[in-house]
């Protein structure tokens, strides 16, 4: 039999994460589900009235719930297995139709949410909508699901334009979760974000962030063979000029100096003025360096001097390899 439990304001019935086959029927008082929603991102507070159903969803598919509920005032709460709800379902024309109308709604809505996702990611940057997403959360203070995004964005742009932005989000979202009670820490999950994040990784752009992944992983041959399908067949893709450069750092790593000089040589007369033109300028001076060129090196690492902020990472590179070099030829 169900059993009818008793639940005090300010209380949590289930938090979104948690895994359980329970059901419940909102008897009386006030309750609220909170959840994202999956189209725009933001937080939905959605009051239950009195009768209705929820948990049956996650209950029956037993997969983790979707939603937090909150008792805003004191309430009752019918509580059943999902034997005793099966039950209750087969046996109550009324209370059949009733939940048979709420699924259809539900799966109308998820419908038109996945098509408008569609339409709108046809037109989103992948890396800026990853950063995004994780500055969506963490202004709103889901923490969880921010260093999720972030951690995320580092692993396909270890040195994208967001990334030192992204290292101290990560820095600042650690403390954040660190400082939460234990039971709420432990209770908060990232899985509905991971299907947000795996929405924009698709067709060509799963290919660069497979790539970019092996490269974090310094699986440099594999790195290399999904970078040189982007190049080779996705000729068109905003990820094209990136996976160029990709392919050279990889040459470089595997210590094939001959190869990285020479795709490096042929990149720079393809797209001279490649955004990563400092960096390719630095791996030809490091080849080239590596070969026993020392006069070649130290004249491309000198050409790095006069290029960008003399604050980044390739010329403090550049301007140690000088100090290195020159006393040797």
């Amino acid at each position: 039999m169900p059993q009818l439990m008793q639940y005090q304001a300010k209380s949590i019935i289930y938090f979104e994460g948690d895994i359980s086959e329970k059901i419940y029927i909102l008897q009386s008082g006030k309750i609220c589900l909170n959840f994202i929603d999956i189209e725009t991102g933001q937080e939905i507070r959605e009051m239950a009235k009195t009768g209705e159903f929820f948990g049956v969803k996650s209950a029956l598919g037993k997969y983790p719930r979707e939603e937090t509920v909150d008792v805003l005032a004191n309430s009752n709460v019918l509580v059943f297995s999902v034997t005793e709800f099966e039950t209750l379902f087969q046996n109550n024309i009324r209370i059949s139709m009733k939940m048979l109308k709420v699924f259809s709604n539900q799966l109308r809505r998820i419908h038109r949410n996945v098509r408008n996702l569609l339409a709108f990611e046809d037109q989103t940057d992948p890396e800026k909508g990853l950063f995004n997403i994780g500055e969506y959360y963490y202004n709103n203070k889901q923490y969880k699901q921010a260093l999720y995004a972030f951690r995320r964005y580092l692993t396909y742009y270890p040195t994208g334009f967001f990334q030192s932005h992204a290292t101290q989000y990560i820095g600042k979202t650690e403390n954040f979760i660190q400082g939460m009670p234990v039971e709420k820490r432990d209770s908060i999950t990232a899985k509905p974000l991971q299907k947000t994040v795996q929405r924009i990784e698709k067709g060509d752009s799963k290919v660069f962030f497979e790539g970019m992944n092996y490269f974090s992983q310094e699986n440099y041959e594999n790195a290399l063979k999904n970078f040189t399908t982007i190049v080779n067949t996705y000729q068109g893709s905003e990820h094209y000029p990136k996976s160029l450069f990709e392919i050279g750092r990889c040459l470089y790593f595997l210590k094939l100096y001959d190869r990285c000089i020479k795709h490096f040589t042929l990149l720079i007369q393809k797209i001279p003025k490649h955004p990563d033109i400092v960096d390719v300028l630095l791996y030809l001076g490091l080849s080239c360096e590596a070969k026993g060129n020392n006069v070649k090196a130290v004249s491309f690492f000198k050409k790095i001097l006069t290029m960008g902020d003399e604050n980044t990472q390739a010329i403090r590179k550049a301007k140690q390899a000088i100090n290195r070099l020159e006393g040797s030829i």
